[in-house]
């Protein structure tokens, strides 16, 4: 069965509506940040060139599939509500046409919208990422951070590195450690009072070294004052920057997430919520949608006030939602897979009941 008038004229009105709602409040958001940022543009001395085409109009996709789910069910709500208002649902349902069908050009205006969200997310955003964050570590703030101290990093395979503190300006750790292990026993241990990063060859510094080597006929000490190594450590392991993870694409974002595993990082929790959110949140344009429908396609007295009323209700509910469970991901000991997919489940239960209510 092909698409009929109607179903271009639903189709045509769902994605008219949600671009026109997007670019607002993308135009609005474009005048609070520049609002916000504008001293800091003039103090860097960013060029305006670089400003428009480097930093907004990358500044752009980012917010677009940011807001894509609560603006597809902004967008639902207002012109279903219309339609409903100015009694043409009826008018279709009176024709024969049963509501189950109704919904196809909205489902498929919704996975139109959440195909586009995947590739924004996946493709397009990471690689506008890296041009409007190095522009903001130009010209706005530098986002990048310490590590907490005690450091524990796993370099590769069996090799495991420690270090009491690190100084990022200087490239200087303390009190450094590294230990190697194979088949669960001490094979070699070097410890260090300072480990220096040399830029110019790549190696490491040890002041003041004490290393020990247990071999098959027994240990080996030796010590001294300074001593060159390669080793797989570089400075930028001991600095953190989630926003990093916005510039990877899903294979990389997988292979960055395997590194840092093999290492025993502590932030991969935080990758893994990215890398299930960018699937998740495409998926939540389909819930909405069909929580949309359903909610404004009933006329009431209140008219579009009241059904808008109840969809901002309903969208910032599971805003709030999907922040409570990702927090719990985070911070507890939630999987990151369940915190970013329960809220979409709950949701689309509860579209389901409401589709099932709804009239039909």
């Amino acid at each position: 069965m092909g698409l009929k008038k109607l179903d271009w004229y639903i189709i045509k009105k769902f994605l008219g509506t949600f671009f026109y709602a997007i670019t607002l409040i993308i135009l609005i958001v474009i005048i609070f940040d520049l609002s916000e940022k504008i001293d800091n543009f003039l103090e860097n001395k960013a060029p305006f060139r670089e400003i428009l085409l480097v930093y907004y109009l990358n500044f752009i996709p980012y917010f677009i599939n940011l807001f894509s789910p609560l603006f597809t069910f902004i967008a639902v709500i207002y012109f279903t509500s219309r339609l409903a208002f100015n009694t043409e649902i009826v008018a279709i349902l009176s024709s024969g046409i049963s509501f189950r069908r109704m919904m196809i050009p909205y489902l498929i205006s919704s996975v139109l919208l959440a195909i586009l969200s995947i590739y924004l997310s996946n493709v397009l955003i990471p690689n506008a990422n890296r041009n409007r964050l190095e522009f903001e570590n130009t010209y706005v703030t530098n986002n990048k951070q310490f590590r907490e101290r005690n450091i524990h990093l796993q370099i590769k395979p069996g090799e495991f590195v420690f270090l009491e503190s690190y100084n990022q300006r200087i490239n200087i750790g303390y009190k450094f450690a590294l230990e190697h292990i194979k088949d669960g026993n001490l094979t070699k241990k070097l410890l260090a009072e300072r480990a220096e990063w040399n830029d110019s060859t790549g190696m490491w510094t040890m002041r003041n070294y004490y290393l020990r080597e247990i071999g098959e006929f027994g240990e080996v000490l030796s010590s001294g004052t300074r001593m060159d190594t390669l080793i797989n450590l570089k400075p930028e392991d001991f600095i953190q920057n989630l926003q990093e993870m916005e510039t990877m694409n899903f294979v990389e974002l997988q292979n960055f997430i395997d590194n840092e595993r093999l290492k025993g990082s502590q932030n991969i929790k935080y990758y893994l919520v990215e890398k299930h959110r960018r699937i998740a949140f495409p998926f939540a344009t389909l819930v909405l949608t069909l929580i949309g429908v359903s909610l404004s396609s009933r006329k009431v007295r209140g008219g579009i006030g009241l059904h808008l009323g109840m969809g901002l209700l309903m969208s910032f509910s599971f805003i709030l939602f999907m922040q409570v469970s990702t927090t719990f991901a985070t911070n507890g000991n939630l999987p990151a897979i369940v915190a970013v997919w329960i809220p979409n489940l709950v949701f689309a239960i509860i579209g389901i009941y409401l589709f099932k209510t709804a009239p039909k």
